[in-house]
């Protein structure tokens, strides 16, 4: 097992877009329909009714959801994607302890550790000199050095929003609109900060080879 490739390693395998937005976004969904559809699936299912409240067997499903996404990325590449791996190893730590404290705390907890966590090493990475967001990107495009360091300040930064925006959220509201916020809110954020960053990769987008012909 290896994790994945460099930035512009030729031998990288990437899987079709469809199939890697189902494996990043499929658990999410588990998570939602397992809370919102708690009570009804352990009716229909007897055997959930052990695990507790819709909140602790929604948990349960995003561990099971989550490792079988990786389970199938590795199976697929021969390889693990850094982010969803680092983001699948804090899903399964703060969930068990979710479980086995029966505390939903630890698993509000998560998105505010991993964002904090992506944050740190990308800004971290930069200190050294590492624009590290190109392992996440580049297969989408090429950027200048320059590019790639921008980019990964602005990315490092706004994973540090999200981390404050799921304190805000978790602290102030239900667990129902919590869960509701992390399947469909985050979500559109993201893509709205994504699609602001059009004219930075724009400016900074290098020629490829058949463009160059």
């Amino acid at each position: 097992m290896e994790l994945e490739h460099a930035p512009n390693d030729p031998t990288r395998k990437e899987l079709p877009p469809l199939l890697k937005l189902a494996l990043e976004l499929g658990p999410l969904g588990i998570f939602f329909l397992f809370n919102s559809r708690g009570e009804q699936i352990a009716a229909a299912f007897p055997v959930l009714q052990a695990v507790g409240e819709p909140i602790f067997l929604a948990t349960a499903a995003f561990m099971v959801a989550i490792s079988i996404s990786l389970s199938v990325s590795l199976a697929l590449t021969r390889r693990l994607p850094i982010m969803p791996l680092v983001s699948g190893v804090v899903v399964l730590v703060f969930g068990a302890l979710t479980l086995w404290l029966n505390d939903e705390l630890f698993i509000k907890l998560k998105p505010t550790i991993v964002n904090c966590l992506f944050g740190a090493v990308l800004l971290g990475g930069l200190a050294f000199g590492k624009s590290l967001l190109g392992y996440v990107f580049d297969s989408a495009f090429k950027l200048t050095d320059e590019g790639w360091r921008v980019l990964t300040w602005r990315w490092g930064l706004f994973f540090f929003f999200l981390a404050a925006l799921n304190e805000v959220i978790w602290r102030t509201f239900s667990t129902d609109f919590w869960v509701s916020f992390k399947v469909f809110g985050v979500m559109p954020i993201t893509l709205v900060f994504t699609l602001a960053q059009l004219p930075l990769i724009q400016k900074h987008a290098l020629e490829s080879e058949n463009d160059a012909h």
